[in-house]
């Protein structure tokens, strides 16, 4: 097998560890002039182009980029894929959102030819912002599950997704049945988990749709299949939380539903936690299971803000979600922008170096990818972005008066977007141009 190695040089930026852990300066590491190497889809070094471009050997190819920054390709741990053509829909909190658009527009779903049109449209989306590995709900409808995992397969990207499983307080015809969602989850898992770099996740939606005997299977299958995902909702809106505990009577709280039935744990993903007491958050560390930041969301339905310092306090994992359809951008450069006026609104401060680690190295160990994806680590996959200084006239001109990287990376993380994104790489193959 012939050896594809090729250099990428431009300033490069990554992070190695949480900030909130070890502190801003140990967390990152950046190279003003730097060089990428990447052999066969992996990263095989990364450092100060000076010091690396002596090593190469004469006729590898070195793509120069000028007024860029390499970064980690980003990690999206919590999107709807069926809710593509719906995103921006106006006047709802979430439960009558989710019955006056989401189910009807889910139902759509059950017809592959459709599943297999917006794949195409939601994976180029992810792309095009950056977006390299993403946690995703599908529809009730094993199609939607199998068109969107054909086209990943197709174009070799780290995806993780499920078919939603829901047998009540949803329209009849977007229900499974306890049986059937379990029977139709497991197929999936025995034809895509583990194929290439796709993996599977049990998707009940949320508490109130699934019954006790649902959720006892939702359960059975992470027992069966050891290295699947789980990924539901968690704590997104005080009536929600209202409604779940008149289901759930005699369970203590929201987060106790879950763990009553067994779906805690270190491939666990819960997106949102915005109503979230200290005792939930040390249950959540002490089985490992992470947390989905999606600030963008919580404004546009108005369900609350998220408290990230009271999470790093019990060492809770969170990754950032984008959340479309109630997220209103695929980009999480946006989402990010929405996540520092969350934490302003509740006087804390969200530092540049955070931003990139949630976006990326945190998204990678809320999803227990941290040996794979989220840094340049030599080894990891080659997933990374090109971020263009110069995107828009008003970018270039601000990153002109930047003193520093962090100034810089605040500066992206505010005005940057999808035209920020020059090219992406998924597994050292250009996946987007601009």
């Amino acid at each position: 097998m012939t050896v594809t190695r090729k250099a990428y040089r431009a300033a490069i930026l990554h992070s190695i560890a949480d900030p909130a852990e070890v502190g801003l300066e140990a967390s990152h590491e950046y190279y003003e002039d730097g060089l990428l190497v990447v052999d066969d889809g992996r990263i095989s070094a990364v450092g100060h182009a000076s010091e690396l471009l002596p090593t190469l050997d004469a006729g590898i190819p070195v793509e120069h980029y000028q007024d860029a920054l390499i970064t980690p390709g980003f990690i999206d741990t919590h999107i709807h894929f069926p809710q593509t053509g719906m995103i921006g829909s106006y006047g709802e909190q979430l439960l009558d959102w989710l019955n006056t658009y989401t189910f009807p527009c889910e139902k759509q779903f059950a017809d592959k030819g459709h599943a297999d049109q917006v794949a195409k449209i939601f994976l180029k989306e992810l792309l095009r912002n950056g977006t390299t590995t993403a946690l995703v709900f599908g529809s009730v409808h094993p199609e939607s599950v199998n068109a969107l995992f054909e086209e990943a397969e197709r174009l070799d990207l780290r995806l993780i997704a499920g078919k939603v499983m829901m047998d009540r307080n949803a329209p009849d015809y977007l229900t499974d049945t306890a049986e059937s969602g379990y029977a139709e989850s497991k197929a999936l898992i025995e034809r895509w988990h583990g194929k290439g770099r796709l993996h599977y996740a049990v998707t009940p939606r949320f508490a109130p749709t699934s019954t006790p005997e649902q959720l006892t299977l939702a359960g059975q299958l992470l027992k069966e299949h050891p290295g699947v995902y789980m990924h539901t909702h968690l704590s997104e809106n005080l009536k929600e939380i209202d409604w779940v505990k008149s289901l759930f009577p005699e369970q203590k709280g929201y987060l106790d539903v879950y763990d009553h039935f067994e779906l805690l744990g270190e491939r666990s993903v819960f997106a949102h936690g915005v109503h979230l007491c200290d005792e939930e958050c040390q249950r959540l560390a002490e089985t490992g299971s992470a947390v989905a930041f999606c600030p963008t969301s919580n404004l546009f339905l108005g369900s609350g803000l998220f408290n990230l310092p009271q999470a790093e306090r019990f060492g809770v994992n969170v990754g950032l979600g984008t959340d479309v359809g109630a997220g209103t951008s695929f980009s999480l450069l946006n989402t990010l922008n929405e996540a520092y006026k969350v934490m302003q609104l509740q006087g804390a401060r969200l530092h540049p170096y955070k931003s990139l680690y949630l976006a990326t190295l945190g998204g990678a160990r809320a999803l227990r990818l941290d040996d794979r994806i989220g840094s340049l680590r030599p080894g990891n996959d080659a997933d990374f972005v090109v971020l263009d200084y110069k995107a828009t006239p008003l970018l270039d001109y601000r990153i002109q008066q930047s003193n520093s990287i962090e100034e810089t990376l605040f500066v992206l993380t505010t005005l940057g977007d999808d035209r920020t994104v020059r090219e992406t790489y998924a597994a050292g193959r250009c996946v987007h141009q601009r």
